[in-house]
């Protein structure tokens, strides 16, 4: 069992070391200057993404994540924030095209920039795990399917969160003030 968790270690260390600052700048500022916040992703990338959201709203953000029957409208001056590995997925391909034509801008985190998805989007992130639909060349996982992908994204959107505490001047006391009472 060491042994395993060592090399999902390495191989998530591996594909985080290479993300481009300059473009999880840009991711940065576009989510502290959206008005509203609305994510969508598939599967255990969504998974992923749903974690991040609710941290948005610990940080007093208006955030949702796509399928929760209070998700407002969104346009000019609101987000769409999109994961998706292959940047092809279609159910999330069809929302970011309607987020799109509502004048919303789209941020995207993929490993294929070059994608569908990507040509739409305003700002993109880019995490060079292999996807269903494009291998990462000298990248070979030994885990299952994409599960370096949504490990990766995890991880990546946790590390995005402490970037935000110092921008936005939260910390754990106010972070807490705004999680759910209801437990």
């Amino acid at each position: 069992m060491k042994e395993n968790i060592k090399i999902i270690l390495e191989e998530i260390g591996g594909v985080l070391s290479g993300v481009d600052d300059a473009q999880v700048n840009e991711l940065a500022r576009t989510i502290i200057g959206s008005k509203k916040i609305v994510a969508v992703g598939a599967g255990r990338v969504g998974l992923a993404l749903k974690g991040f959201t609710m941290r948005l709203g610990h940080f007093g953000r208006e955030a949702y994540m796509l399928g929760d029957t209070t998700v407002p409208h969104i346009g000019d001056g609101d987000l769409l924030l999109a994961c998706s590995g292959s940047g092809e997925t279609q159910t999330v391909y069809d929302i970011v095209e309607i987020a799109k034509r509502n004048k919303a801008k789209i941020a995207l985190v993929t490993g294929n920039p070059d994608s569908r998805m990507g040509k739409l989007a305003d700002v993109i992130v880019e995490i060079k795990a292999p996807s269903k639909t494009k291998k990462v060349e000298g990248l070979v996982s030994v885990q299952p399917m994409t599960t370096l992908n949504e490990q990766c994204l995890g991880i990546f959107f946790d590390a995005l969160v402490l970037r935000l505490m110092v921008e936005l001047n939260e910390n754990h006391d106010t972070m807490w003030a705004r999680h759910s009472n209801l437990e």
